[in-house]
């Protein structure tokens, strides 16, 4: 179950038929989604008609609606600056913009190839299809990601549609696979386990002084047996006594076997 706007719903048979996956509801899994609920649905009006079938009870009065994690007051700050970006329309896509990014990544996309098939690939014809092919993939993965958040167009399906092409036809990725990690991310961002995103154990990326600890530990697990392991940790510090500033830090750590 999960709650929205309150209400407790029983999501354990629907969570298999979530469009936007199982995994982004599971990560919900008996806390408030509220927030998560605005943010991924659009049309709000048409998805609480599924809802209706799949509540089962409300929240008691001195029950909190919000993640028990976060302050209640910049939850509510967060919500009330979201309801006056979309009034002053803010949010609203710029078609013409977007019609110009998808042209010119089409023509970037076509130069690189035909610079190479006429002038042949010597050196400097070669460097500049290189640019323009590496140019457009970068700004592909941009504008796929926009189209990805149903962020271009007002109909979800519009966007679905021009995202296979993009990710799907020219940069030769699945789009279900990009849309089913980047939901969790948004789901639940910066949250290990959850955020696929920080599950990189194999490069060892790690977010924060805590994480960094936790997967050192875990490895320090996996060393069992082994005389002496390395391990290269790659971690982002939040210095609070340093302005905040965030730096990266590369440290290498030498586990022991454990006997």
């Amino acid at each position: 179950w999960l709650v929205i706007d309150r209400k407790v719903y029983d999501v354990t048979k629907f969570s298999k038929r979530h469009p936007g996956g199982s995994r982004v509801i599971s990560h919900y899994a008996g806390q408030d989604a509220t927030d998560a609920f605005v943010a991924f649905h659009n049309d709000k009006s048409l998805v609480k008609k599924y809802l209706k079938s799949l509540l089962i009870g409300e929240l008691a009065p001195d029950q909190p609606s919000f993640e028990t994690n976060k302050k209640k007051s910049l939850l509510e700050d967060f919500r009330e600056l979201r309801c006056t970006i979309e009034k002053m329309g803010l949010l609203r896509p710029n078609y013409t913009f977007f019609f110009l990014i998808f042209l010119h990544l089409l023509v970037l996309d076509v130069a690189s190839w035909l610079v190479v098939w006429y002038f042949g690939i010597s050196l400097v014809p070669f460097l500049v299809g290189i640019a323009c092919f590496t140019i457009a993939q970068i700004q592909m993965g941009w504008f796929q990601h926009d189209l990805g958040h149903c962020s271009v167009f007002r109909k979800p399906k519009w966007n679905r549609l021009l995202q296979i092409v993009v990710i799907n036809v020219l940069k030769g990725l699945p789009a279900s696979w990009w849309n089913h990690l980047h939901n969790q991310h948004h789901a639940k961002p910066n949250c290990f386990r959850k955020d696929p995103d920080l599950n990189m154990h194999p490069l060892l990326f790690s977010l924060g002084k805590t994480l960094s600890v936790e997967v050192s530990a875990g490895m320090a697990g996996e060393a069992k047996g082994l005389h002496l392991a390395r391990y290269n940790v790659f971690s982002f510090f939040s210095l609070e006594k340093r302005r905040r500033s965030s730096c990266l830090t590369i440290t290498s750590i030498s586990i022991s076997s454990v006997s």
